[in-house]
């Protein structure tokens, strides 16, 4: 089976794009739908049909686009089951725990509250693939809206149990920020001093700096290095569980300039 392929744009002021096809049966999903314009735009480019729309959950500028791309193209729009009375379009409702198949691959559902209480993300093991919406970004992780700080904690550090080959796309281009925060946290991690060093390059040159990977964000994610005794000395959390580290880390992320 040849791989899916992924075409990754960046749309609205920050949001990503991604459309992923298939090569053999032709079906192609948009994760999200931030922008039907620009959806539309780099289908035509690339002579693909959308064919589903997977919705991570029910923010505005992640759903935007779903009724207009439906209308033109009648494409099944997926989406939390928790969340179907807010998802514009949806025809299929999902939840954690939930697999189905999508063009011959399994495609395994995570629950995610925090972000927003119904908040879910895709991963399709065969191709190393997580699509993780705005719980976890490179190097950060989502603010909490709608759940608790706890629940973004268990949300976000589920994704360990993913092979460290697993691509990580989100639904921001919010990476250099992050990378500033986590240098604030843990100054002396090498690993996200040089991953902070290639993100400003490709933000200079206008590129994206995403996907990155699960082995990536967890040698340099402080939201998923809640262990770290540098984090935890520079947060004066020595002794404190990792859900309380957490939360400490979200606090200052949500002020931090």
């Amino acid at each position: 089976m040849s791989h899916l392929e992924m075409h990754q744009f960046i749309c609205r002021t920050d949001n990503y794009g991604l459309l992923v096809h298939d090569h053999k049966s032709g079906a192609t999903a948009s994760i999200d739908a931030p922008d039907a314009a620009e959806i539309e735009k780099q289908l035509k480019k690339r002579g693909w049909q959308l064919t589903h729309i997977f919705t991570t959950h029910h923010h505005g500028d992640h759903v935007e686009g779903n009724q207009s791309l439906k209308d033109q193209f009648g494409c099944i729009i997926i989406g939390p089951k928790a969340e179907a009375d807010r998802i514009p379009g949806i025809r299929k409702q999902v939840s954690g725990g939930e697999t189905f198949t999508w063009a011959g691959r399994d495609v395994k559902v995570f629950d995610c509250p925090g972000h927003t209480a119904g908040h879910i993300a895709y991963h399709i093991p065969a191709e190393y693939s997580l699509f993780a919406g705005d719980t976890l970004f490179s190097l950060g992780c989502g603010r909490v809206f709608e759940g608790t700080l706890d629940q973004m904690y268990h949300s976000v550090n589920q994704f360990k149990t993913l092979s460290p080959s697993t691509y990580v796309y989100c639904g921001h281009e919010y990476t250099q920020a992050n990378a500033r925060f986590a240098l604030s946290v843990e100054p002396m991690n090498r690993m996200l001093q040089q991953r902070a060093a290639v993100v400003s390059t490709l933000r200079q040159e206008g590129k994206m700096t995403c996907p990155s990977t699960i082995g990536e964000e967890l040698k340099a994610n402080p939201f998923l290095r809640t262990d770290s005794a540098e984090i935890r000395r520079n947060l004066n959390l020595a002794t404190a569980s990792d859900s309380e580290v957490f939360a400490e880390l979200r606090r200052r992320k949500d002020s931090f300039k």
